[in-house]
Parts: C-alpha cells; structure tokens; sequence
C-alpha cells in the first residue's frame, strides 16, 4: 500500500491564500527583530527575547521566491534585425525564474548566509519540466526541494562582516547581518549581458567607440569595408556599459523585492537595503582578515577598486581568469547559445510545442560577427585590464534581511497597525507556538 501524503506545512496552505494588494501595501521595512538592542534615542529599546533563526522551512521559501525557477520563458518572438525566416537569438537561457531579466539573460544567482551557514543557488541553467512551475500550493514542497538540491556551501557559518566602515553603514551596525537573522544577497554576471549585447548590436550594425580614448574599440576598419559594421553608426562604450548595469542592478533589485513581499505574507520582518559593503561581503578584504564569501578579485592599478570575477567551480564570469583570453570567453559564450547541449540546440528541451523546429530556426552568430565581437573585448581587456571596461564583472549591491519580528518594539512606538495580522500569526503558524 502506498505511503500517504504527508501533510502540507500550515504555513503553506496560508501563503497561497494571501492576498497580492496586502503584500503590496502592507510592505514595509520592519528592521527590529528579536534579539535586536537600539542603544540610544527617542527609539532606544532592547528585545527581551532571544534570537530566533528562520526555520529551514522558512529560509527555503524565500529563497525560492527570490529566485526559483517558474517554468520555461516565451524567448523573444520576433525581431526586425534577424534574418527574415530567423527567430530572435536575444535570450541567452530560456528557463523563467521569478524575478525578469533584460533581454533573457538571466545571469544571477542568490546568496543567503545565515548562522547555519552561507549558500549559492545554482538554478539559472536547470531546465524546467514545464511551462508553468507552480500551479498551486500542492507545488510548492518538490519546487523547495529543487531550490535546495541547488544549493551550494560556500562558508560553514554566517559571512562575517565588522558592524564598521568601511563594512557597513553607520545605520546598520545595530541589525544588520546580525544573529538569528538571514541575508540574502543576489550576485549577477555583467559580462554575459555585455557578451550578449556587444552581438546584438554588432549584429545591427553599431560600432562600438571608446569615449574616452575617442577611437573606436579595436581595429574595426576591416569590418567597416566589409559593410559588417557602419562607422556613423557609433556605440558609445561608456552608454553602452551604464546600460549593462542598469539591466543587472534591476535583475538583483527585483529579486530581493520578491522576498520582501513574501516576508508580509509569511508574517517575518525584515527590509531590502544597501548597507553593506558588497566587497566586504564577497571577499575583497580577505587580507585583512574578512574573508567574505570567498569572491575571487583581480586588481589592477588602472582601477579605483578590485574586480570581482567569480567563485570558482560554481560562478564563473565569462573573461579571464577563466578563460585563457576573451577570444576563448567568446568562443564559450557562444557555445552555451548554440553549441551541443546549449540553448538552441533542437535536442534540448524548449518552451514551444515543436521546440525542436523552432530553436533550429533560430538565427546564428554570423562568423564576421564572431571575429568583430572578438576584436572589441580584446580591445577592452587589453585597454582596461577588465571585461567590462567600467562596471564591475560581477555586481552585487542590494540586498534583502529577514528576521522574526520583534513586536513588542512595534506596540511601543507605532502601535498595532505597524504590522500585518500574518505577524500577528507567525509563530502559531510556522513553529507551532504563540510566542511573540
């Protein structure tokens, strides 16, 4: 006789339930957790309960609500500049997660840390099984379980960071990173939308110029004989970059907005800030004793900070050191598109009903775009030292904290209104108690 379901967390059952607009207008940053002390002020309080962890349970959901996989993206169904029988060749992964990402690049991957340990997911590349993950909170427990068989250690305990500059922020030292509390922190790969983008516009013609050095990125004369690229047609490099960026701080943004609107319908406190040094937390100071989550830094003189590329094994950024140079990134980048096992590649599984037609038909990198695309980040590596020129390799600058809610700070100074009936409910909810 088969074993009997078991039965679904509580919790659970009253997730699915809350409603959109609660979670929307009820969002606010509720920093004082238990545990927590404001030492001094008109606010001055100290928690009289101990801290309390987020239950594995608990930190699960919301890392898959940050970052878990949806089911397959639509791609992007057309474009003017593609070969007339061509589909658009824009998205580099064709896996939907929940948060969106310019172009479908999809490049992030998110940190948690907290006093059981620090993680990163590896999600972006697993395929889903279909179009729509979740389709009711009967789900929910096997998309858990594939958020945590893609999880990876990278430290034993919380990240350390001094509650000091230049670490964190003066107004974060009392709550934040602190115990009994998880942080989650989104990390993204800027060369991959770089990569992507250099091609597509490339593609369409643009040739990329150096704004500062006023010349163009490389020797692009013989693919402006060619009619590959048209040199009234300029990409500014630094435009070009702060775009890049742009699209990665919206991916790692949203993420961590995610997680705070789950935070109101699991009845949990916390806010989605800046106030952490994103090189203390990945590694930059190791020397000087905080070694962070291990980030691997090159430094060079040229630059006013070192430049993270990666962790190696587990999150590696598409430019030396992990390549032997960028002719050897590019020729990857590609491969991960169209190569055997890549994106497009008809034996792979798609979004679309005849996914295998479909992904055939997808155009590909012209070969004279290859060797262009080529030209320009040897250019820029050899210029800058770094791919990119301007914003870091990998960027991670917003963050988002969870904690239990202290609610005896909140009746004191702001009453009951300043938080939501699921805080009320949390701890009968989710750990089977009524303590506050």
């Amino acid at each position: 006789m088969a074993d009997s379901p078991a039965p679904m967390p509580p919790g659970l059952a009253e997730l699915a339930r809350f409603p959109l607009l609660k979670a929307l207008f009820g969002r606010r940053s509720r920093r004082f957790g238990l545990g927590m002390r404001i030492p001094s002020g008109p606010l001055a309080y100290a928690s009289q309960q101990a801290p309390l962890p987020l239950s594995n349970l608990e930190r699960t959901l919301l890392v898959l609500s940050g970052a878990g996989i949806s089911g397959w993206t639509f791609g992007i169904e057309h474009t003017a500049s593609a070969a007339p029988e061509g589909g658009c060749n824009y998205p580099i992964r064709l896996t939907g997660r929940t948060y969106p990402s310019r172009a479908g690049v999809l490049s992030s991957e998110l940190v948690v840390t907290d006093d059981g340990g620090s993680f990163i997911t590896q999600l972006r590349d697993v395929d889903p099984q279909r179009l729509r993950e979740l389709h009711d909170a009967a789900d929910l427990p096997t998309l858990m379980a594939q958020a945590e068989r893609h999880l990876v250690r990278l430290t034993a305990g919380r990240v350390a960071v001094p509650a000091a500059a230049p670490h964190v922020s003066s107004h974060n030292f009392w709550n934040a990173n602190q115990p009994g509390t998880t942080l989650f922190i989104p990390v993204v790969d800027l060369t991959q939308p770089w990569l992507n983008t250099l091609f597509i516009r490339m593609g369409e013609g643009l040739a990329p110029y150096d704004t500062f050095r006023e010349r163009l990125c490389g020797d692009l004369e013989p693919f402006i004989r060619q009619g590959v690229l048209d040199e009234r047609r300029r990409l500014p490099l630094l435009d070009f970059e702060q775009s890049i960026l742009a699209g990665g701080a919206m991916e790692v943004a949203i993420t961590c907005h995610n997680i705070a609107l789950l935070l109101q319908a699991m009845g949990l406190g916390g806010w989605t800030f800046t106030g952490i040094n994103p090189l203390s937390l990945m590694g930059a100071f190791a020397e000087q004793g905080v070694p962070g989550l291990g980030f691997r830094f090159l430094r060079d003189s040229r630059w006013t900070q070192p430049n993270p590329v990666g962790i190696d094994g587990c999150f590696e950024a598409f430019c030396p050191p992990y390549y032997a140079d960028t002719d050897a990134a590019v020729d990857a980048f590609v491969a991960q598109k169209f190569g055997r096992g890549g994106t497009y590649d008809p034996g792979r599984p798609g979004p679309y009903r005849e996914s295998a037609r479909v992904k055939a038909a997808v155009e590909r990198y012209r070969p004279e775009v290859i060797v262009a695309v080529k030209e320009v980040a040897s250019y820029v590596h050899a210029t800058y030292g770094k791919v990119p020129a301007t914003v870091p390799s990998v960027y991670a600058q917003v963050y988002t904290q969870a904690q239990h809610l202290d609610r005896g700070f909140y009746d004191r100074f702001f009453g009951p209104d300043a938080y939501l009936e699921t805080h009320v409910r949390h701890m009968a909810t989710w750990h089977g108690g009524t303590g506050r």
